[in-house]
């Protein structure tokens, strides 16, 4: 193991993994502690559009989607607080043509011959220094924020209706949660892709959540777990040669049953 840390991809995936496991852990807690699942689901598969319109525009693809992941989170935060009765129907409206215009503007792309299985299902052993500095800068990011917001955030994550008695803006701070969730999504898809990425969100927190008794604690213990996870998942992957993405959120689903069962037993 220690003479693969000689390569520079390899030492690449390893920073890429413990920075989208950092972002994913804090914004996964929030995430789940504020039943967002389904939504964070609808802005993952909609960044494919971001995809493709970098790859159209010839800009960075973590521009594109972030800037489109942004505009998704801020549709459907709109839409989540306005049209509640028709959740369902939007979030899914907004997932597939998110996907549809991706792929047609990738078509569309002369002489472009782009992998869409790394965009679906990751390519963490493919991050560049330039993606890098991305995950860097949006991982600082993150942490500011929710340092900065911290108290306001677990108001309204836990009782909305108290955050909103001590003046705190519940809108405000539900669209910037789903902003951020957004942000996470676009830098988690080069390690687990798209359509892998709620699991990496959902599951350490899940394991996380068992074993904490705050939301500080659970984002904690969450970012570990997920780096143990993505770690291990980008080993399994380099030795059998096989998709990373899958590999890391392989090695989630064993670790939550095994958890389960050891939970059980006790």
């Amino acid at each position: 193991m220690i003479e693969l840390l000689n390569y520079e991809f390899i030492q690449n995936a390893l920073i890429a993994g413990i920075l989208v496991s950092i972002a994913s852990g804090i914004i996964g807690s929030l995430i789940v502690v504020n039943r967002m699942v389904f939504l964070a689901g609808g802005i993952a598969h909609t960044s494919y559009g971001g995809i493709g319109l970098a790859v159209y525009l010839g800009i960075p693809i973590f521009l594109g989607a972030s800037l489109f992941s942004v505009l998704a989170a801020l549709l459907i935060a709109y839409i989540t607080i306005n049209q509640k009765d028709r959740l369902d129907t939007f979030i899914g409206l907004i997932w597939a043509v998110g996907m549809a215009i991706g792929i047609i503007l990738i078509d569309l792309t002369p002489g472009y011959n782009v992998d869409l299985m790394s965009y679906l299902f990751g390519s963490i052993l493919a991050v560049s220094n330039e993606d890098l500095y991305f995950m860097s800068a949006l991982t600082a990011f993150i942490i500011f924020i929710i340092t900065l917001f911290y108290r306001d955030i677990l108001a309204v994550s836990y009782d909305s209706e108290y955050a909103k008695l001590r003046g705190i803006s519940v809108k405000f701070f539900y669209t910037l949660i789903l902003i951020l969730s957004a942000l996470t999504v676009v830098i988690a898809i080069k390690v687990v892709g798209l359509i892998l990425v709620i699991a990496l969100l959902t599951i350490p927190i899940y394991i996380a959540e068992k074993l904490s008794n705050s939301l500080y604690s659970m984002m904690f213990l969450s970012a570990i777990i997920s780096s143990f996870f993505t770690l291990i998942g980008l080993f399994i992957s380099y030795k059998l040669d096989i998709s990373s993405g899958a590999s890391i959120i392989i090695v989630c689903a064993i670790s939550l049953i095994f958890f389960l069962f050891l939970k059980k037993s006790i």
